[in-house]
């Protein structure tokens, strides 16, 4: 964009840094390392530690003031929940609600934002995302989930797949088709659901990865709504979809890179204590070599994901930058963690080692909020649209 300078000054501020002094000193004491061992094996949500989460105060320093938040900047808040993931936070299960939060804040009425914040600000996740179906996965026109209008009355009828923490959640943000226009893109809305109405069914999905959060499956059969539960415009529910997806994959990213540092880190200290043939494995050079492209990738995510929080944060739109970044730090997180685990070898593949679930969420981060194939497919279509780059502004 032209008259922008990118120039940022990666240097925290002494509020940032205290900010995440704390948070390194709230991780050290909880020591939660043993019990996320366990809710991983036992598929259950590390309450305990979201409850501790919450009463310090972590949750709501990105929420508005106007509900009693903090109302920090985006910059700050990734960097919260970038540094509880390199310490080994379970994917997927921070508490706060930044993305719901988001959404309800830029298209929500004053009723229902006050009715989501009033979740989030207890650390509640307010809402399931229900975008996606099982014949519409990337491929958003291919939703079939239908809003019926009748004696001042909206009825839901269809099969969400893929929803977080439906089990959890007291609504669902569902998109569903009008069928008042032609073109599936023109005919979306978004409505909220609360997830105890009559005709709500939902499952649990067995997953191999992300244990400590439940996947679901959602079926709505004539679920009654008032026409009041309308977010946002009636039919512009796929442009708000749009936007859902910078926010969204911006905080993907974050467990991304989060991930990866936590995994590059414990493979450091492995690699300088385990002996094999009479020394540190870290001294054979093809051990420093992956530790050197660990590292390398890990400050790549890092700087890019940070001029995307710095970007959005100055009120531009990340539009390409956004799938950009998910396709790298998905696809490059991946190959640290799976580095990481070889430098543990055996030990590195038994559910024992912290590695094995940082390996198995993270894979999962490579398809939610668009799967690094649709990533490329967009950006790539954007990048020759809008021809060449200035890389030096």
């Amino acid at each position: 964009m032209k008259g922008v300078n990118y120039m940022i000054d990666f240097k925290l501020t002494e509020e940032q840094e205290l900010l995440l002094e704390s948070a390194e000193e709230f991780i050290k004491q909880g020591n939660y390392d043993e019990y996320f061992k366990e809710c991983d094996r036992e598929h259950k949500y590390p309450e305990k530690a979201c409850n501790a989460f919450v009463e310090a105060g972590f949750h709501r320093i990105d929420h508005p003031t106007q509900f009693g938040g903090d109302g920090l900047d985006l910059v700050t808040t990734v960097l919260l929940k970038l540094k509880f993931y390199e310490n080994g936070w379970p994917a997927l299960t921070i508490p706060g609600g930044s993305l719901e939060i988001d959404n309800i804040m830029a298209y929500g009425t004053p009723e229902q934002q006050a009715k989501i914040l009033s979740y989030a600000s207890k650390g509640i996740k307010s809402y399931t995302l229900g975008f996606t179906e099982p014949q519409a996965g990337s491929d958003n026109s291919g939703m079939t989930t239908k809003a019926t209008h009748e004696n001042g009355k909206v009825y839901i009828d269809g099969h969400k797949t893929f929803n977080t923490g439906a089990t959890v959640a007291p609504y669902m943000m569902c998109i569903a088709r009008e069928y008042e226009n032609e073109n599936p893109y023109k005919d979306m809305s978004w409505y909220l659901v609360p997830l105890d109405a009559p005709g709500v069914k939902i499952s649990v999905l067995d997953k191999i990865g992300c244990h400590c959060m439940p996947t679901c499956e959602v079926y709505l059969d004539h679920v009654e709504l008032d026409e009041s539960d309308l977010v946002g415009v009636k039919g512009k529910g796929f442009y708000q979809l749009m936007k859902n997806f910078e926010t969204e994959r911006l905080f993907t990213c974050v467990s991304n890179v989060g991930m990866a540092m936590c995994a590059y880190n414990d493979a450091l200290a492995y690699a300088g204590t385990r002996k094999q043939f009479g020394k540190n494995i870290g001294d054979f050079q093809i051990i420093q070599q992956k530790l050197c492209d660990m590292k390398i990738k890990c400050d790549n995510m890092y700087n890019m994901l940070l001029r995307c929080a710095w970007k959005k944060q100055n009120g531009e739109q990340l539009g390409v930058d956004a799938s950009l970044l998910k396709r790298y730090t998905g696809k490059a997180a991946f190959e640290v963690i799976d580095d990481a685990g070889r430098a543990w070898a055996a030990i590195g593949y038994t559910n024992d080692c912290r590695i094995a679930r940082l390996w198995r969420d993270q894979r999962g981060a490579r398809i939610y909020a668009g799967t690094e194939e649709v990533m490329v497919h967009s950006s790539a279509r954007a990048l020759i649209k809008n021809g060449p780059s200035t890389f030096c502004k």
